[in-house]
């Protein structure tokens, strides 16, 4: 049976009454996004920004006759509060001042309206770095126990048909030791499960099994061994070349003892480098929808955008930042 992927995710979040923040209510796509996730009934956005430049936005479009939620952090009655419980979860690495300056910031200020409960994720990016909507999540929300630092995972995915695969990381380790990239594995098999993906884990190299003997294959080889310690039920193997990991003839002659080579749904690969190489080939040659970079490994979702990301692709980076919050 052909599944639509984000038919899937809409009707699993439609309702649910999530709140996500989209700190970038200047942007007339983020505006244009949160309307029409507003309008369906997917999520319930909050919009930070100047109030009159919201509403024109939203007039603009013909979805003025909701009523939304817009912030302005210049003049949010319970700043005070927000800046106290910033200070204590920053213990003494930040002064008053430098608070007030940073929760000024439209992301260290979306951010804190998640970890105080007033919202359940974030989507940012659209003309902030990649940076400005990681570190303040990392500094307030943090990683989630076991975790020592977030990853950013790429859906892959062909609507409409039932090509469905994660890629990891292609967005912010650079080259990751062998404890993280085990960590990556496991946390990105959870994150293929918010997709109906029933995690097949392969640990990519440009050797299968020893065929190669180099320290960047070695370091692969012990994630492996650290991956299977960390989830025992996982099924996850590794080092695999692509191909040994994806075509079931090639599994059959090259890693014939593998329960994931020649399936494998779940690609990690061995640094920064080649993930995101392998993401656009896919995306550009494969012709292959890619959706991300979603962030893992927080305690609260908050994801990226690309500054050249259109309104569609922040409609969808929300509804998967919703289905993320119910997880």
């Amino acid at each position: 049976m052909i599944r639509s992927l984000f038919g899937e995710l809409r009707s699993k979040v439609a309702g649910k009454g999530i709140k996500i923040v989209f700190p970038e209510g200047n942007d007339e796509r983020v505006v244009r996004a949160a309307a029409r996730l507003k309008f369906e009934g997917l999520v319930d956005p909050i919009i930070l920004g100047e109030a009159d430049q919201v509403k024109n936005l939203l007039k603009q479009f013909g979805f003025a006759d909701q009523n939304y939620t817009i912030i302005n952090p210049n003049t949010y009655p319970d700043f005070d509060k927000m800046k106290e419980l910033f200070l204590e979860i920053r213990k003494g690495k930040a002064t008053p001042e430098v608070a007030e300056k940073l929760l000024r910031d439209v992301n260290y200020f979306g951010v804190m309206l998640v970890k105080m409960g007033l919202a359940d994720g974030m989507v940012s990016g659209a003309i902030h770095s990649t940076a400005d909507t990681v570190r303040p999540a990392l500094q307030i929300i943090k990683t989630k126990p076991g975790i020592s630092r977030t990853s950013g995972v790429f859906l892959m995915n062909r609507e409409n048909t039932n090509e469905r695969y994660i890629f990891a990381d292609c967005a912010i380790n650079i080259d990751p030791e062998a404890q993280e990239l085990a960590e990556i594995a496991v946390n990105t098999a959870e994150t293929a499960k918010i997709f109906d993906i029933d995690p097949q884990v392969a640990l990519l190299s440009f050797s299968t099994k020893g065929s190669a003997k180099a320290p960047q294959a070695e370091k692969v080889q012990e994630a492996v061994k650290i991956a299977k310690e960390l989830a025992p039920d996982l099924a996850l193997d590794g080092e695999l070349q692509f191909d040994a990991a994806f075509v079931p003839e090639t599994a059959a002659i090259k890693a014939p003892d593998s329960d994931v080579a020649g399936h494998a749904n779940v690609f990690v690969f061995p640094d920064l480098q080649s993930g995101n190489i392998g993401y656009k080939i896919a995306q550009r040659l494969g012709m292959f929808e890619a959706v991300g970079p979603i962030l893992q490994g927080l305690n609260m979702p908050v994801n990226d955008l690309s500054r050249g990301s259109s309104a569609e692709d922040i409609y969808k980076l929300a509804i998967i930042t919703a289905a993320q919050a119910l997880d």
